[in-house]
């Protein structure tokens, strides 16, 4: 099962487990990713920041990551 991202969930600790995830938060405006001081907010901040409604946000990256990992396991 694929990790569980949570509201205190770093955003810098989700690209280090699933890069595939950044169009993700491209698509919601978010869209410095490289900078530190995103890589060091969690979800949460950077859903505040950008007027994002956080538990919509977690629903579709949770689900994206569920799908990714389901795929991968398919062609493993």
């Amino acid at each position: 099962m694929a990790v569980k991202i949570e509201k205190e969930t770093i955003i810098g600790d989700i690209l280090d487990i699933a890069p595939q995830s950044a169009p993700l938060f491209f698509a919601i405006g978010m869209h410095c990713l490289g900078c530190p001081s995103s890589r060091g907010e969690s979800v949460e901040e950077a859903c505040m920041v950008h007027g994002i409604d956080c538990d919509a946000f977690l629903a579709q990256l949770n689900q994206f990551l569920e799908a990714y990992e389901a795929d991968q396991e398919t062609k493993a």
